[in-house]
């Protein structure tokens, strides 16, 4: 099994400490993809029927700089010259969750969505847009649900949001990337708290990777933690895996981000973050089956 947990180390983000441990005890290797995400990859060879994985960290978010209003018009044309200069291809192109469909097109044409003012202030109003636009409802959608499945019934998770604005950013011609991790909840936000979150970032001359959290119409800032990078949610699954046996599962998760000022209950930490319930272990054949991916919502 991989696990996409550990918070990423760079910029105003600077974690602790950090441990992972699984009910069944395992060796747990780690490694870091391409994009500098931090994989922490273990096997469990013996039978069992219930595995229970618990991620605990401590992370220092220092404040961001001041983000403007809105960047100079001109940002159209050196972000053309960036992408010709430098490797984008990959977060500017389609992706396996964030490609055009004809409701996409749909939506884009219904918010009028072209090269106009700024960079930073056609995004801020497209994140708006979106957040008004679809409904949040947790659990409406899989984490294999296309984009249509959202737009059809304008009803949808983070998960949801995140691809379908990274989908419509590409299109007018701007770099961005989908951002898994978690996020500090407050008494207005509309996402679930208990559950990982995910945003999108885009890529703005002069201010680097710009996060933007249409889910809950805000900046992705300080309380936003930022856990793994790519394309689309394919690139960043919490956890992925197979396990052999003819079993049915059912999947637990529970996420707590607190303040160190406010800590956490020792019995509340060692809660899981995820967990997979085997059924029926003595009707097992030599078959593999992927393991359920935690949903982010």
């Amino acid at each position: 099994m991989e696990l996409r947990m550990r918070p990423r180390n760079e910029g105003y983000q600077r974690p602790q400490t950090y441990e992972v441990t699984t009910s069944s005890r395992a060796q747990i290797m780690s490694y870091r993809d391409y994009l500098g995400n931090t994989i922490d990859h273990f096997n469990i060879p013996a039978e069992h029927t219930k595995l229970t994985v618990t991620m605990t960290a401590l992370v220092e978010m220092s404040p961001m700089l001041h983000l403007p209003d809105a960047i100079d018009p001109n940002a159209w044309q050196i972000i053309d010259r960036l992408i010709a200069q430098g490797d984008y291809w990959e977060m500017i192109h389609p992706s396996q969750f964030a490609k055009p469909t004809d409701l996409l097109v749909q939506l884009a044409n219904e918010f009028e969505l072209q090269r106009r003012d700024d960079p930073l202030t056609l995004l801020r109003e497209l994140n708006s847009q979106l957040h008004q636009t679809i409904a949040y409802v947790k659990d409406k959608t899989k984490v294999d649900s296309p984009i249509d499945a959202a737009l059809k019934t304008r009803e949808g998770v983070c998960q949801d949001y995140a691809h379908i604005m990274i989908a419509l950013v590409r299109r007018l011609g701007i770099p961005s990337r989908y951002v898994s991790g978690y996020l500090f909840h407050r008494d207005e936000d509309d996402s679930a708290e208990g559950s990982s979150h995910a945003w999108v970032e885009a890529l703005l001359p002069e201010l680097g990777w710009v996060g933007f959290d249409p889910t809950n119409n805000v900046m992705a800032r300080e309380r936003h933690i930022r856990v793994a990078i790519g394309r689309d949610y394919a690139d960043v699954p919490p956890t992925r895996g197979v396990y052999k046996g003819d079993v049915e599962t059912e999947l637990a998760v529970a996420v707590k981000v607190r303040q160190v000022e406010d800590p956490a209950p020792e019995e509340d930490l060692l809660e899981p973050l995820f967990q997979t319930m085997l059924v029926d272990p003595e009707e097992r054949e030599d078959r593999a089956d992927h393991q359920q991916q935690q949903q982010q919502q």
